[in-house]
């Protein structure tokens, strides 16, 4: 079961999310049949975001996560709710390059240069969005500039997807750590030298750890106090009904030349790769309704 820990540390100077998500990012790749650069660059995205998601307090609030660049992937995109759901796609999930001088998936070529978009809907007026140009593009460290030029919240973001030989998903999770405004010098200080010596968050995973031990590690002798664990996971939200109403929005000419042709039509759910059928009648039938 994937799930993510939330906790505070020293004196609640510090507080902090781990999460384990192989399940979900396994669940991602069967969905969307993706190859390995673009499993890593989605399950990154995904396991950031839901940790993200439960930093929102209200049970309707969403976020979107929007990773736009000028690499082959042509973009990730993921959507967060406040209690562990997550979902998200790639523009090209079939997307092949070369490792990285490390040997590594080369998640940032995929997605090259351009911005991270971060939408947070809580049902207020306006949506809040902000746009920060990505650095790296290796998912992580433009979360840490994210949080740190936007939210003015100094972080420490680590996220790991490690792929088996037949391409499916062996380990993945990561942490968030954040210094609250009133940390003093000592704790900043010592936390920034622990994240600097800290194994990769794959080789943790691999020598066994759970999110707690994640956290235990990254923190060392600063009291790690856990305070909630929240069930996560791959959901996708649509069905017949969501896209029969995104169906009727379209205009009334348009709706008209697809009925014309006679023909039933497939839709498919971008968030995961579900196809829904609408025959002539029932495109009818929506004509009727929606006008």
């Amino acid at each position: 079961m994937d799930y993510i820990v939330r906790a505070v540390a020293a004196d609640k100077q510090i507080r902090a999310f781990a999460i384990t998500s192989r399940e979900m990012v396994e669940t991602a790749r069967q969905h969307h049949n993706t190859s390995p650069v673009a499993t890593a660059a989605l399950g990154r995205l995904l396991t950031g975001g839901a940790m993200m998601g439960v930093m929102m307090k209200g049970e309707k609030d969403m976020l979107t996560l929007m990773m736009k660049g000028d690499g082959p992937i042509n973009g990730v995109t993921v959507t967060a709710d406040s209690k562990g759901n997550v979902k998200g796609y790639v523009g090209n999930p079939n997307v092949l390059i070369p490792a990285n001088y490390a040997g590594k998936l080369d998640v940032g070529a995929a997605i090259g240069y351009g911005t991270l978009t971060v939408i947070k809907d809580m049902g207020l007026k306006e949506p809040y969005v902000s746009q920060v140009p990505l650095g790296t593009s290796e998912v992580a460290e433009d979360l840490t500039y994210y949080f740190a030029s936007s939210e003015q919240v100094p972080s420490a973001v680590g996220l790991g997807v490690l792929m088996s030989k037949d391409n499916t998903v062996k380990q993945a999770g990561g942490f968030i750590v954040q210094l609250m405004p009133f940390a003093d010098e000592e704790v900043i200080n010592k936390l920034e030298e622990r994240v600097n010596n800290i194994s990769s968050v794959t080789e943790m995973l691999e020598k066994g750890m759970t999110p707690e031990d994640i956290l235990k590690e990254v923190m060392g002798d600063m009291d790690v106090e856990f305070t909630d664990k929240i069930e996560t996971g791959f959901v996708c939200n649509c069905g017949k009904e969501k896209i029969a109403k995104a169906l009727a929005g379209i205009s009334k000419k348009d709706m008209d030349e697809i009925i014309n042709d006679g023909k039933e039509i497939e839709v498919k759910c971008d968030f995961c790769n579900t196809t829904y059928k609408f025959s002539v009648e029932e495109l009818q039938t929506l004509r009727k309704q929606f006008r």
